[in-house]
């Protein structure tokens, strides 16, 4: 059994598609559970306030139709991170697109969502470091069940959480924690979600373009313009967020 020191929510996302910059959720929902074991459920359709291509309806089976009476994501964005707060975060390839999405969308909102002091506990990553494979086939070999239903936020959701505790039985050393996963499986040092920094040897360096591997505060210091390039670029708000942190904090150092 999990053992929490504070709650954990399972999040997965249905979308326009797979741009965090671009792209918006078309559902959301969030399987919390607390420290006592039990559990509560959240699950909303939303109006993306764009088009659903067709590509992403054959997917997920959400189509404009269905969203056309629903509240948009700042309608409910107080709401999703009253549920959230105080939460740690876990879903499925959650680190690299369901949390880089949300928080895109707190941002569009103009909704502070603190992400300090959370962890961020990936179920893909738990999978791909024990067993290769993908969401469905993590469901039917760790829980020998088909998925029915996969592509629905909430069908998603829930299984990932039954997928980890089968991981804890079947993976002693994993621990029953939070920390303890995390511990064995690896912590991702996120810069930006959409993962155009990286951390490497505790400095934030470019993971893209011309100056790839080379520190952020330097290339600011030597180019400034290129801080401009990227805020008038078609770049996720959160990498323009980090960016603007690093840029301040560089210039405060020069001067």
């Amino acid at each position: 059994m999990l053992q929490l020191k504070k709650p954990l929510a399972f999040i997965d996302l249905e979308t326009t598609g797979v741009n965090p910059g671009t792209d918006r959720i078309v559902e959301i929902a969030i399987v919390k559970i607390l420290t006592d074991g039990s559990r509560s459920v959240k699950r909303k359709l939303i109006n993306p306030e764009m088009p659903i291509p067709k590509t992403s309806s054959d997917i997920h089976g959400i189509t404009d139709e269905m969203v056309k009476d629903a509240p948009s994501f700042k309608q409910v964005a107080q709401e999703l991170k009253q549920m959230l707060d105080g939460c740690d975060f876990a879903g499925y390839n959650s680190n690299r697109f369901d949390i880089p999405l949300l928080m895109e969308e707190f941002l569009r909102a103009q909704v502070d969502f603190d992400m300090k002091n959370r962890k961020l506990l990936d179920v893909q990553n738990v999978f791909h470091k024990m067993e290769p494979r993908t969401l469905s086939a993590a469901y039917k070999f760790y829980c020998n069940k088909s998925l029915d239903g996969a592509h629905s936020a909430e069908v998603d959701a829930s299984a990932t959480h039954e997928i980890l505790e089968a991981q804890l039985e079947r993976y002693p050393q994993l621990g029953n924690s939070v920390d303890s996963i995390l511990k064995l499986i690896g912590e991702d040092q996120i810069v930006d979600f959409a993962r155009r920094f990286v951390m490497e040897n505790g400095i934030e360096v470019f993971n893209f373009g011309k100056f790839k591997g080379r520190a952020v505060a330097d290339v600011l210091k030597a180019e400034p313009q290129y801080y401009d390039w990227m805020m008038k670029g078609d770049f996720p708000q959160h990498t323009k967020q980090k960016l603007t942190e690093i840029y301040t904090r560089t210039m405060l150092k020069k001067s």
